[in-house]
């Protein structure tokens, strides 16, 4: 029998070739590469969106351009009612215009009878009246300005006058009452307005007119 270190004297030694081949087969240990902190704050790359189709995007300019299109029909049929419903209220506004003088008449009229219940006087109110509710049939108002402040755009000044008690660009009295057709100015107010307070002089000289 053979003794365990006769066997292994007898066993070749190993070549450097092969401790060379033994070291490479053995994998080498490696430290954690450390990680940059910008890499790891990094958030993770966005999913890109798909584009759109060429023919989505046709569709939705053609639905845009058709929500546009309905719109401007939408208001160009409306200001057309108004339009129409404007030239039927202001159709007969030359006529009406032309009946004006006869109610200035009959309120010149009634305002300079003495008895109310004479029945001539009745007659005269009640075709006043009959006059007044046509003309409230065709959308006229009158517009009563004594009082009010002075506005250009709807009295005629037919003078100044001072006053002691109306303030300055305040209608003292109306000549004739003034009137809207449909809203809008169809015959402007005859007034006389006040031009305030007179000062001494004025006064002075007013009154030395009247005495003389």
């Amino acid at each position: 029998m053979f003794s365990k270190n006769k066997t292994k004297a007898h066993e070749p030694a190993a070549s450097p070739e092969a401790e060379t081949a033994a070291s490479d087969s053995v994998p080498a240990q490696t430290e954690p590469s450390a990680q940059k902190p910008e890499e790891q704050l990094e958030p993770a790359a966005e999913t890109a969106k798909p584009k759109p189709s060429p023919e989505a995007e046709e569709l939705a300019a053609l639905k845009d351009r058709y929500a546009r299109l309905l719109a401007d029909f939408d208001n160009v049929r409306k200001r057309q009612i108004r339009e129409r419903e404007d030239l039927i209220k202001r159709a007969n506004e030359e006529l009406l215009g032309d009946l004006l003088p006869v109610v200035d008449h009959l309120e010149l009229a009634l305002a300079k009878s003495v008895e109310a219940a004479d029945p001539f006087v009745v007659g005269v109110k009640l075709v006043y009246d009959q006059f007044l509710a046509l003309l409230d049939r065709y959308g006229m108002k009158a517009l009563d300005t004594k009082g009010q402040p002075f506005d250009p755009s709807f009295h005629e000044a037919l003078s100044q006058m001072t006053s002691a008690t109306v303030p300055a660009n305040i209608v003292i009295d109306q000549f004739r009452r003034g009137w809207l057709l449909a809203g809008r100015l169809l015959r402007p107010a005859q007034v006389i307005v006040s031009s305030g307070a007179p000062n001494q002089e004025q006064a002075e000289a007013e009154n030395n007119s009247v005495s003389d």
